[in-house]
């Protein structure tokens, strides 16, 4: 780890150290950390964004709407790759929210999402790209059976 020195001005450190009490950082250098991270995250360039991905996409929909339920079962169907778990809470009677863990190339999960969250009767929507990478292996824990399965590795 390097240290570095910045200058900030007065009130961003307030911000920052308010930051800090409301999340539960144990010091400054933590929560800037986490804050560049984010940072960086969210200003990535497309020729720099990181080729694959873990997600989060949330969203809110109209269970109402005329066949919005089922085309949503289909995409996530049509994607299984890219889609590891969705749990759905119903809000009220009309209302549903829905929120899925997604992996898989940083371009396909985008485009699937957007796809999800342009659909009449999707009020709502959400993306956190989380950069990854995934790697397949084969091997066995302990003294079980060697077997395939991926590992993601978060930066």
């Amino acid at each position: 780890m390097q240290r570095i020195t910045i200058t900030i001005d007065d009130a961003l450190v307030d911000e920052i150290d308010r930051l800090i009490k409301t999340r539960g950082y144990q010091n400054r250098s933590e929560a800037v950390r986490d804050l560049v991270r984010a940072g960086l995250v969210a200003t990535q360039s497309v020729g720099g964004r990181a080729r694959e991905c873990v997600a989060s996409l949330a969203y809110v929909y109209d269970r109402h709407t005329r066949e919005l339920p089922k085309r949503l079962a289909h995409a996530f169907q049509d994607h299984h790759n890219l889609c590891l778990a969705t749990m759905r809470v119903t809000l009220d009677h009309a209302s549903c929210m829905e929120v899925s863990a997604l992996r898989g190339p940083t371009s396909q999960v985008e485009r699937f999402a957007e796809g999800v969250m342009v659909e009449r009767g999707v009020r709502h929507g959400r993306l956190t790209l989380i950069p990854a990478e995934i790697a397949s292996g084969r091997h066995a824990h302990g003294s079980g059976h060697a077997h395939a399965h991926e590992h993601i590795r978060v930066w």
